[in-house]
């Protein structure tokens, strides 16, 4: 029996499958996450705002270099995840 694998799961067992949507989710994620930094980057050095926005917006790139930091972490740092065992006896 041959079975189809894709790229976005549908193929294979539930495990292999959830595995390979979770990873979708966070590289879906993370993209986005990126936009909106790289976003809030253009609109504080390089676009017309108000000062009261100006403090808005370094609050808001703060924030958002903390949540990068997490998610350079995740796809990065060497880690021992418990989904990457599961399935494995």
């Amino acid at each position: 029996m041959k079975i189809h694998r894709s790229l976005f799961g549908g193929g294979g067992n539930a495990v292999e499958n959830r595995k390979l949507l979770n990873f979708w989710a966070r590289f879906t994620i993370s993209v986005a996450q990126s936009v909106v930094f790289l976003a809030l980057l253009y609109l504080l050095f390089f676009a017309e705002v108000r000062d009261t926005s100006r403090d808005f917006l370094n609050v808001l790139l703060g924030a958002f270099v903390a949540g990068n930091s997490k998610s350079i972490d995740y796809w990065f740092k060497d880690k021992k995840d418990a989904e990457h065992s599961e399935g494995k006896k």
